[in-house]
């Protein structure tokens, strides 16, 4: 009996044992419910790899933002080159065109061959500015030029240089690199083309073998005229800037009045 009454609760204990067993397993049901919510943080973690990816686009749309910025700044230089030829008409004259007119609020380039000159009128059609960012000697030997170093045989007919004591005096001349047509072309006295501060200023920029920044201001003491009163030219020569101003007369007549050979 006693053996009986030790033996019952033994198998009760056994039992109990299992049955506790059996519910801490999951059911396959359950195990399978698991394995997708794994494969459901797995998922997760996949989206948030690609959220973290989502910044180096960024940086991509920003490194395009910085090329359209570059683009811009281009744009804005263009611009800006342009912008000093507003209000002009840009058309194009022969170097070697001797008619003396002029169209008004034009600019036309008077530079030989592959020079870039820029010359500029006023609406009355007077000539009143000229500038070059690099003046280029005149080459003899591999441009064409007449025997007495011209670009062409003659210059333009612009009023006024039908007067004996006028030249047809070039603003960047022909050694300089300047065409004849006449908007490189105003009436000139004949010495101060030829002996005065004209002819020296150019020799100046001979001898230096070319110059930079050049810039011709033409004045006049009407707006019917085409001979001006004055110019004044600023240029810059092995590293010095130059201004040179004087009046379109004589020289040799202002010297004179001032006791001055």
């Amino acid at each position: 009996m006693k053996i009986f009454y030790i033996t019952i609760p033994l198998v009760v204990l056994l039992m109990a044992g299992c049955t506790d067993k059996e519910t801490t397993s999951p059911p396959p049901d359950e195990t399978e419910q698991v394995a997708q919510q794994d494969d459901t943080t797995t998922q997760k973690t996949d989206v948030k790899k690609d959220s973290n990816q989502q910044p180096e686009k960024e940086a991509d749309t920003s490194t395009d933002k910085s090329i359209t910025d570059t683009n811009s700044s281009k744009e804005l230089k263009t611009t800006t080159l342009r912008d000093s030829f507003t209000g002009y008409k840009k058309v194009t004259v022969d170097g070697g065109d001797l008619s003396g007119s002029r169209q008004a609020n034009v600019v036309v380039d008077i530079g030989f061959g592959d020079r870039k000159y820029w010359a500029f009128t006023n609406k009355h059609g007077q000539l009143v500015r000229v500038i070059a960012k690099k003046i280029v000697l005149q080459d003899d030997a591999t441009e064409d030029v007449t025997s007495d170093g011209r670009y062409y045989s003659d210059e333009a007919k612009v009023p006024g240089v039908e007067r004996p004591d006028l030249d047809e005096g070039h603003i960047i001349a022909d050694s300089l690199g300047g065409v004849s047509n006449a908007y490189n072309i105003t009436p000139q006295d004949s010495t101060l083309n030829r002996h005065g501060d004209q002819a020296y200023m150019e020799d100046v920029i001979r001898k230096a073998g070319g110059a930079t920044n050049f810039e011709a201001q033409i004045t006049y003491p009407d707006t019917s005229t085409m001979i001006p009163s004055a110019y004044q030219y600023t240029y810059t020569v092995r590293g010095n800037t130059v201004v040179d101003r004087f009046k379109n007369g004589n020289p040799d007549e202002t010297n004179a009045a001032l006791g001055l050979t």
